[in-house]
């Protein structure tokens, strides 16, 4: 593989900042290589968007993303990985490979679970989806899975600030239906939630265990990049950029909690609301 090639940046997307939480992990677990990240803020949240909606968005992030010159594309968003990533991975075969996280976390799931009950909070799409019913039945064939779909958590958590009683009122109400459940292992299906990891830990108890996709995806992306030979120089230290469809000084203040690390500038780019890029 060229030396040009190997050494273009992995390319994500989330419909907003949730995906600095997976985009952290891969910047810890593969400091050599480059990312530029794209956050459709504009649009957020994906949460309750159709299909059709969900496809059409990533299909026109993805090519977004291939134009800055992506040799590796992460969907770092569990509603856009559940409706997009088999569409993505078809149209996108011979020119890019993609990572999701759907995949990651019921494989963790399928090692955490003793005693074959897992629950998944997630947003109306994904959950809707079944995506994870599937991932976690070829995960594990024996499992169940107990889905929660989480409507007011994701924008409560994207809206920044302290977390009050609204936070910790809505992560009791959605795991209730898990104790109920006896699960011992839930699934964070949205890339926003590992913010409010303790915060849901405490609602479910020492004895569950929490999965999210953060290592799992970065242990991903470093497999497809040695099947494709695309590793970068490991002796090397990458940079990391910024895009987003919304407004860039609230991108980067909501994301500097999100990636815990400096962000710097963040370059605008835009969207069309039908899912078609408008002409700058």
């Amino acid at each position: 593989m060229a030396a040009t090639e190997r050494e273009q940046p992995i390319g994500v997307f989330d419909s907003g900042v949730g995906g600095l939480t997976v985009l952290h992990e891969c910047l810890v677990s593969l400091p050599h290589e480059d990312f530029v990240y794209l956050g459709d803020t504009a649009r957020f949240p994906y949460g309750e968007r159709s299909r059709d909606e969900l496809e059409r968005f990533a299909r026109e992030l993805a090519e977004r993303l291939l134009e800055e010159g992506a040799k590796l594309l992460v969907v770092a968003c569990n509603a856009a990985t559940s409706a997009a990533v088999p569409a993505l991975r078809e149209e996108l075969a011979g020119r890019v490979r993609v990572v999701g996280v759907v995949t990651p976390e019921s494989r963790l799931a399928a090692q955490a679970t003793r005693s074959g009950r897992v629950g998944l909070l997630a947003t109306p799409a994904t959950v809707a989806s079944g995506a994870y019913e599937r991932a976690l039945a070829e995960a594990a064939p024996g499992a169940s899975l107990v889905p929660v779909a989480c409507p007011e958590l994701a924008p409560l958590i994207q809206a920044g600030g302290e977390w009050d009683e609204r936070v910790v009122d809505a992560v009791e109400s959605y795991c209730a239906p898990l104790r109920a459940a006896e699960v011992d292992a839930a699934i964070l299906g949205c890339t926003h939630y590992p913010l409010v990891r303790p915060i849901i830990q405490r609602a479910l108890g020492r004895g569950v265990e929490i999965v999210s996709s953060g290592q799992a995806i970065a242990d991903d992306v470093e497999a497809a990049l040695a099947a494709a030979g695309l590793e970068n120089d490991p002796a090397r230290r990458g940079t990391y950029r910024f895009l987003c469809s919304g407004d860039p000084e609230s991108f980067r203040l909501a994301g500097t909690r999100f990636l815990q690390l400096p962000l710097g500038e963040v370059r605008h780019v835009e969207v069309a609301p039908d899912g078609m890029r408008r002409a700058a």
